[in-house]
């Protein structure tokens, strides 16, 4: 039985890693060409590289028979789900919830006051040297629909709630009850929408939300609504929000776009009423103990034997 285990964070910096395993640092390198640290066909847990190009994320996955474990530093695992014909049955694929929600949701916030009250246009006058006060809305007494209100969803109310909202309405895969009030099913969400005066993408991105904030979807938002995205780029079609952007009907605060990078020249860059940011709603000095506090948890009921945490599929005879 393969024991290897390949970590994007060098080993002898991550306190408490259990006995038993063999540890090998890989990243990939600054071009995604560095050297394997050993037989990839020893590897029995691949720890995926975080903020690293797709083919440097999946360049191992097809050389790695024995392969038990694919753990991801990311809440998303899109970029694995693409390359599951290559694993072998029985490969448990994990995502990293509860290693984010606390730099996204400071993100979520951050843009939303910042498109509210002007902040983009504060910076570019201050540029200017140029001193000019004007009036913008707040966010308390504002209705919030946030969609995808999982670990991350949740997070982003618990920092919502001291702004003196008028409502927060949550929207998840199916409908369920919470501490804080219901939380609906997507197929609420056209009665939901014209309601809302910021709507807050927090979802994964799979069959059911790629392209789900489309033409339709963005037509039932109220006039002057934002739209902020730390989701995934592809849940929003980026065509349809140029032409409302373009509009001025409503406004957005994008830390994920489709494409992404965005190229230059792009039109998102210069629509009116955006803010983006890089997709920066992970890497914070939150993420760093955070995960090492997933790997050696996760490592540990490895070596024992004990139910994974954050398992999102385990691959069959078909990759599924």
């Amino acid at each position: 039985m393969t024991s290897d285990v390949w970590l994007p964070i060098p080993p002898d910096e991550i306190e408490g890693l259990p006995e038993g395993l063999t540890y090998r640092f890989w990243d990939g390198g600054e071009d995604g060409d560095q050297e394997f640290p050993a037989d990839p066909a020893d590897c029995a847990v691949y720890v995926v590289p975080y903020m690293k190009r797709y083919p440097v994320k999946v360049r191992p996955l097809a050389q790695m028979p024995n392969l038990r474990l694919v753990q991801t530093l990311t809440a998303g695992v899109d970029d694995v789900l693409s390359r599951l014909d290559v694993l072998a049955p029985g490969v448990q694929l994990c995502n990293a919830r509860g290693v984010h929600e606390a730099s996204t949701a400071e993100l979520a916030l951050t843009l939303t006051l910042a498109s509210l009250r002007g902040i983009p246009s504060f910076v570019r006058a201050q540029e200017r040297e140029h001193w000019q006060g004007t009036f913008h809305p707040s966010l308390a007494d504002k209705s919030v629909l946030i969609v995808g209100y999982g670990a991350i969803g949740s997070a982003i109310e618990d920092r919502l709630v001291p702004f003196e909202l008028a409502r927060v309405a949550r929207v998840a895969r199916s409908a369920r009850t919470t501490e804080r009030g219901p939380v609906h099913p997507i197929a609420d969400l056209p009665a939901l929408l014209p309601e809302a005066d910021v709507v807050i993408l927090s979802t994964p991105l799979n069959d059911s939300t790629r392209g789900l904030v489309d033409k339709d979807f963005l037509a039932r938002m109220k006039d002057g609504a934002l739209l902020v995205n730390v989701a995934r780029g592809a849940v929003v079609d980026t065509g349809a929000l140029l032409a409302e952007l373009e509009s001025g009907r409503i406004t957005a605060a994008l830390d994920v776009v489709d494409p992404e990078p965005l190229p230059p020249g792009h039109p998102l860059w210069r629509a009116p009423g955006v803010l983006i940011s890089p997709h920066v709603g992970g890497p914070t000095s939150a993420f760093l103990p955070r995960a090492k506090r997933l790997l050696v948890g996760q490592l540990r009921r490895f070596v024992n034997r004990e139910p994974l945490a954050n398992v999102i599929l385990t691959t069959s005879a078909t990759g599924v």
